[in-house]
């Protein structure tokens, strides 16, 4: 379910605009803030709320914890950034799943001689035997961050199919132009209401980092 999710999100062109004057800066991000909206009310969520004017995504998965349980369960939130990087073009991707990766260089597009070089990529050599996702080498691929969006999408479906399991109130944001600096101009912090909340981007498998783009 969650490479389904990706492979399909990565394939609608969501590059944001660093000379734009709008918020969002491209109006193409609406087209994956669209999917994602339908999608989470088809999962059942009743609470999901669709900022139109500035194109954020927010849905609330209430607690299924009695109420002396969840007294001291906090609120978490999980957010992802739907916009790309604008310094490679994002139309027209096409993912390519490489399974069992043999740790040498990828070929990613024979005919205009693309290599992903471990030579270039020393950290290659370290995903022996995983499965890669790669493109043709002449787009990006847009894992930053639509594998993020995959992933909390993923992890949403599965706490509604598994209602036994307890958890309190979790929260999701989907924002517009992280890539350019203003993901969280018209970000509702109040209306967001988690105590506590990760943003699901970058970084290697078990990794936290405590870094935050916006302050630079």
């Amino acid at each position: 379910a969650l490479l389904e999710r990706f492979l399909r999100y990565v394939t609608i062109d969501t590059k944001s605009d660093p000379e734009s004057t709008t918020f969002p800066s491209s109006e193409k991000q609406f087209n994956l803030a669209n999917v994602l909206y339908q999608e989470l009310k088809d999962m059942g969520i009743k609470d999901v709320t669709y900022d139109k004017e500035h194109c954020y995504v927010y849905a609330t998965i209430p607690s299924n914890m009695d109420a002396e349980q969840a007294k001291n369960v906090p609120v978490i939130g999980f957010i992802a950034h739907m916009d790309t990087s604008p310094e490679i073009s994002g139309k027209d991707v096409k993912p390519r799943v490489i399974e069992n990766y043999d740790g040498k260089d990828i070929v990613l597009n024979e005919e205009q001689q693309i290599i992903l070089s471990t030579e270039d990529d020393a950290a290659l050599a370290s995903y022996e035997g995983k499965t890669l996702i790669v493109t043709d080498g002449t787009t990006l691929l847009g894992a930053d961050d639509k594998a993020g969006v995959s992933e909390i999408m993923t992890a949403a479906a599965e706490i509604l199919a598994h209602p036994e399991r307890p958890h309190g109130v979790i929260k999701i944001a989907f924002t517009p132009d992280e890539e350019v600096g203003a993901g969280v101009d018209h970000f509702d912090v109040k209306g967001f209401g988690a105590q506590f909340a990760y943003t699901v981007d970058g970084g290697h498998e078990g990794e936290l980092e405590y870094e935050n783009f916006n302050a630079a």
